[in-house]
């Protein structure tokens, strides 16, 4: 007898209205809540809410300040719908359209204090107000014809001679991100990298992150990868670079440190610098220590050095003395803190802060004896929450969510550990759809994560969403296979140049211990996954041994020889492959680790997924994959989303897909 979906009809025309299942409507249909900041005093948290409506893919955002102590609410606008960008002891600093604003009443009324942000993406004012630095696009190296041409104005010509032609989801354009600093005294303005064809802030995802002013005003700090072409496709060497405000040079405050440098943040005295640092070049997934820097002697110190683990995020609490951050841990993301130590000497202890079923996925900022945090879990967006050091608890702030979640049931959620055939012990999150009833038999659905090395944690996404899975009568089984972090240094790295090997066993080994539940039919077992979770659906494909009923693979990598050959940041395919096909001898990826090698082997219904602008997994490994699949006979379905890139960003594009997902599962798994 064929499964129906809630039945689909009705759970798609009754788009947000009560209910007590998770919906693809209800899902978009959430506030996205992030932290902004803390006031100085410790007694306000700043935090923005967007709404989306998926109807008219327009979104809303609201800015909203909260009293610390009693969770008082109140929204906190601007005039004319100013963006808040900064704030100091004395004063707020806002953008709108061209113009920067100042409020030295906590945002009751503002003043225009300069015009001239035209196209500026980023804007940081120093401390002390008298200087601004905002980044802008500036044409530094001709590519399109009409600048090459200008006798040419229709042609749509692009011209390259080197690499990083393309990135992510965008064209190189010949136009890179420059700082520019402003006088306010004159409104002298300077382009301080000139003709450099570098990027900062970082492109495609780096922000304001990637500038932090002296608290003295004598200068910034900024991130930058000062490498252009094959130089830049091959590495992750990214630097901090501190600018002098008095002499107008550059100098390179991490020099010799050859992976990623970021995230440099000044503690609140501004006698030491703090930024996160990863040890190797071309590892964009090696271990990320929290480096501390005396500002006076440029000496540093790896305090998180001798931690088994990979930092995520930061900040200094109002002392020098100590930092909190956030990372995996064992199937979530939690809050650790670490003292800073005066000598290399003193103990670098890191103390986990708070334990339980969720992910503090964001560190706002102090208050007074509490740290203001977000979090999330499978069956909860993100909220903003105060947390006590001491003794870890937490309470929430935020309530943006409460009254859609009002009716909707959720989901248990478990962790299992699980051993393996190598001696080793897997975890596995298991979910379970809302009245679960051990006494039935549910259809069930491996999930295969991304990255290949990203946590998989109590995360909350419009995409991959556990909670709306289980909401269809799904069990999903979500493995922490090797190459995830939370389980150690060790086994965050044992998927690089193997990414067939051990990781899909862990796979298979997860199906098979779930199996043996007697509430799981095995005859209705599927597989999903995106990005490398949709290579191991093309893996699996091949040597699953009739274990699946149906797969689905979002811009998963099908033939990693054209896989090497379009991709872009070729220092992720170079670490985790091995290197080009073309080394001799040539990388073993390219043949036991191969999903096009294994699709004589196909034999089960596949849908594919494919973003027309992914440029990190391209077009052609989508295409390829489904042709195969159609050659061999095998059932198929296509699902092209030309304006995506290795996401699915757009709501009605967001809904669509989980409507097919579901469709295609709901026909396959009968």
């Amino acid at each position: 007898m064929k499964r129906t979906l809630l039945p689909l009809l009705l759970l798609f025309a009754n788009a947000v209205s009560a209910q007590d299942r998770m919906t693809p409507e209800l899902l978009w249909s959430l506030h996205r809540v992030s932290g902004n900041c803390v006031s100085r005093d410790g007694k306000y948290v700043f935090y923005s809410s967007k709404t989306v409506d998926w109807k008219t893919e327009k979104s809303v955002t609201h800015q909203y300040k909260v009293a610390v102590n009693d969770g008082e609410k109140r929204e906190w606008t601007t005039a004319a719908g100013k963006t808040i960008t900064q704030r100091y002891d004395n004063a707020w600093y806002a953008t709108y359209d061209n113009f920067l604003y100042e409020s030295t009443d906590s945002g009751t009324t503002w003043k225009e204090i300069y015009t001239g942000l035209q196209d500026a993406e980023n804007v940081w004012v120093s401390p002390n107000g008298k200087y601004v630095a905002y980044s802008k696009d500036v044409l530094v190296k001709p590519m399109q014809g009409t600048d090459i041409y200008a006798d040419l104005p229709n042609t749509t010509a692009k011209v390259y001679t080197d690499l990083n032609d393309r990135h992510w989801d965008t064209w190189e354009d010949g136009k890179f991100s420059h700082i520019f600093v402003v006088s306010l005294k004159d409104n002298m303005v300077k382009d301080i990298m000139e003709d450099e064809p570098y990027d900062c802030p970082q492109k495609p995802f780096g922000g304001a992150e990637d500038l932090t002013w002296f608290p003295d005003n004598r200068g910034f700090i900024y991130v930058c990868k000062k490498k252009f072409g094959r130089e830049y496709a091959q590495s992750t060497n990214t630097d901090l670079y501190y600018y002098n405000l008095n002499s107008g040079k550059t100098e390179n405050w991490t020099d010799g440190m050859v992976g990623y440098d970021m995230h440099p943040t000044f503690s609140k005295s501004g006698k030491s610098l703090a930024f996160l640092s990863m040890a190797r070049d071309g590892y964009e997934a090696d271990k990320n220590d929290i480096i501390v820097m005396d500002v006076a002697t440029r000496r540093k110190m790896n305090i998180t050095a001798k931690w088994d683990g990979t930092v995520e995020d930061f900040i200094w609490t109002d002392r020098d003395s100590k930092i909190y951050f956030n990372a995996p841990y064992e199937g979530t993301v939690q809050l650790f803190d670490v003292d800073v130590p005066f000598n290399e000497k003193d103990n670098t202890t890191v103390h986990i802060v708070t334990q339980g079923k969720w992910d503090v996925n964001g560190i706002i900022g102090q208050a007074k004896d509490e740290i203001i945090v977000t979090r999330c879990d499978m069956n909860h967006a993100t909220e903003v929450y105060a947390v006590k050091p001491k003794y870890g608890d937490m309470r929430q702030l935020s309530f943006e969510n409460d009254k859609l979640y009002h009716d909707v049931k959720m989901s248990k959620t478990e962790l299992r550990a699980i051993p393996t055939s190598d001696g080793a012990t897997l975890h596995a999150w298991i979910i379970y759809p809302p009245d679960f009833d051990p006494t039935k038999k549910y259809p069930t659905l491996l999930y295969c994560q991304g990255g290949p090395q990203s946590a998989l944690s109590q995360f909350y996404s419009v995409r991959w969403n556990f909670q709306l899975m289980a909401a269809q009568g799904y069990i999903v089984i979500a493995p922490n296979r090797r190459g995830m972090p939370g389980w150690g240094v060790k086994w965050n790295e044992a998927i690089s140049k193997d990414w067939g090997g051990l990781p899909i066993q862990d796979y298979l080994t997860a199906t098979d211990y779930i199996c043996k539940e007697s509430y799981v039919d095995k005859d209705r077992l599927g597989c999903v996954g995106a990005s490398y979770g949709g290579y191991s659906v093309f893996m699996l494909a091949g040597v699953h041994n009739n274990r699946f009923k149906s797969f689905i693979a979002h811009d998963g990598l099908f033939d990693l020889k054209s896989w090497y050959g379009t991709t872009e940041e070729l220092w992720f395919a170079n670490w985790d492959i091995g290197g080009p096909y073309w080394k001799q001898p040539m990388p073993g990826s390219y043949d036991k680790f191969n999903p096009s090698n294994y699709v004589n082997k196909w034999n089960t219904p596949i849908m594919i997924v494919q973003g027309g602008i992914d440029y990190r997994v391209p077009v052609e490994q989508g295409l390829e994959a489904f042709q195969a699949a159609r050659l061999h006979n095998v059932k198929a379905k296509l699902l092209y989303l030309p304006n995506e890139n290795h996401w699915v960003l757009h709501a009605q594009n967001g809904i669509a897909w989980q409507r097919e997902f579901f469709k295609w599962l709901d026909e396959t798994l009968k």
